[in-house]
């Protein structure tokens, strides 16, 4: 496998000196949140032709994705965090190919995924399930999860602003100069901090979620050349319309957060039903997972973890559930230390509040 890390570049989408029909706008500016130095993304060749997206940290990115060349197109797996980061990626990757982006799916709705949407004509086929469509098109990307993850932008800035100003008191007060440089050092890391954060926050700005132009229910194929892509829904999970990116001739599946290294996200998942929706995900034929957050990996044991680690989780929740608790009180109770050598981020009782707020929703009946 190689990494490559792609230079930002100053146009999107620029093949033999003009963009092809179906792209962006060339001559565009760039959205909101573009102001970063650097690269957005570094692609990893996992097999021939097929890329993990990772996040440099230059810019806010959100998801990991995938990037898969086919003959004479491009299929992109998510649109990340914002119009901002799928712009990047989409001029980045020019350091890896010329083919023009015709295909891109989402995994699920949630925010950090799939609100890079809008950059895409109408005639760029964006795919995902019924829900997923149906949860962006409503609005409801920017629900509970955004708020969670998002909504303390504005507070974490003006924090930061706050010690910016005492930092720059510290340096002009500093009575010697070991004291006045280690000031300044703190001082630019946290400047450059908070221009990520304003340009993350600026990226957000006036976003108005847009969901697929092209759905499915079950199952869709894509015969792209020599290359079959199959986009696969199994169940609910994550959310209620998880989509997994099927190569079977590469023997790669690109999971969302269906299915990543460590314990994903579950606050609005459905955690009986996605261990059975992982028990599909077992039965494909693949040798690598590239997932929607952390490192691609083979190792298929970690669908077993996962599948214990819900089902004690959903068991312990339903328990306290039962005896009258709060999600609060259940959520400090709750010891998953059994579970910690397949997860060392457990280091003792507690878990997720909103994991076991979402159990507890759907205990009472929510959808």
């Amino acid at each position: 496998m190689r990494i490559l890390r792609a230079s930002a570049l100053a146009t999107l989408f620029i093949f033999a000196g003009c963009p092809p029909a179906d792209s962006p706008d060339a001559d565009a500016a760039p959205p909101l949140g573009s102001d970063f130095g650097g690269a957005a993304f570094e692609f990893e060749e996992v097999v021939p032709g097929v890329y993990h997206a990772r996040g440099t940290g230059n810019l806010s990115v959100g998801s990991h994705g995938a990037v898969i060349v086919n003959d004479d197109d491009v299929l992109l797996v998510e649109s990340h965090i914002s119009p901002a980061a799928a712009y990047a990626v989409v001029d980045e990757i020019e350091a890896l190919t010329d083919k023009p982006v015709r295909y891109v799916v989402n995994t699920h709705y949630h925010f950090d995924h799939a609100h890079g949407n809008r950059i895409y004509p109408d005639d760029v086929h964006v795919i995902g399930h019924e829900v997923t469509r149906e949860m962006l098109e409503s609005g409801a990307s920017l629900g509970r999860s955004y708020e969670l993850f998002v909504g303390g932008l504005p507070d974490q800035i003006a924090a930061m602003e706050g010690a910016l100003e005492g930092l720059q008191q510290s340096v002009d007060e500093a009575e010697d100069e070991a004291a006045r440089e280690e000031a300044e050092e703190q001082l630019a890391r946290l400047e450059s901090r908070l221009a990520y954060m304003r340009n993350y926050a600026a990226g957000q700005e006036g976003l108005m979620p847009k969901g697929p132009n092209t759905t499915l229910s079950e199952r869709m194929t894509l015969f792209r050349g020599d290359r079959e892509i199959r986009i696969l829904f199994f169940g609910r999970g994550h959310t209620g319309g998880d989509v997994v990116v099927h190569l079977p001739q590469e023997r790669v599946i690109v999971t969302g957060d269906l299915l990543v290294p460590g314990l994903p996200y579950m606050g609005d998942g459905y955690l009986a039903e996605w261990v059975e929706t992982l028990e599909h995900v077992k039965a494909l034929d693949f040798d690598w997972v590239l997932p929607g957050h952390g490192q691609p990996f083979q190792d298929k044991e970690r669908i077993t973890y996962l599948q214990d680690y819900m089902r004690d989780l959903q068991a312990r929740a339903a328990e306290l559930h039962a005896r009258g608790m709060s999600y609060e009180e259940a959520a400090a109770q709750i010891d998953m230390t059994d579970h910690a050598e397949h997860y060392p981020q457990i280091t003792g009782p507690g878990v997720s509040a909103v994991a076991v707020l979402r159990v507890f929703e759907l205990l009472d009946g929510g959808s």
